[in-house]
């Protein structure tokens, strides 16, 4: 499994919307070709910013299959205005599961 990491600062005020719109790009996460999970974390200390965490069976699954996509241009229209810069993103692989 890769984990993609994606740290978002939305701007001031548009917190509310931009979670609206995760919420609605669910359907579009859960029919990506290799899409495992999908989760939104908000910080507390700095509460424009979040962390888009996305489970794919392989790094090419996110890379390429759903950047790809129609569902990847209709996931950045509900949510792309929010953002307070370009998100940063990443990708893990997990390497010691203590429990």
């Amino acid at each position: 499994m890769i984990l993609e990491i994606a740290q978002i600062v939305v701007k001031a005020g548009m917190e509310d919307e931009f979670e609206g719109g995760v919420a609605k790009a669910k359907p579009l996460f859960q029919r990506a070709k290799g899409c495992l999970s999908m989760e939104l974390l908000r910080s507390l200390e700095i509460p424009n910013r979040y962390r888009l965490m996305v489970g794919w069976e392989t790094l090419e699954n996110h890379t390429f299959d759903f950047r790809n996509s129609d569902d990847f241009q209709s996931w950045r229209g509900l949510v792309s205005h929010c953002f307070d810069g370009a998100p940063e993103v990443e990708h893990a692989k997990p390497v010691v599961k203590a429990f």
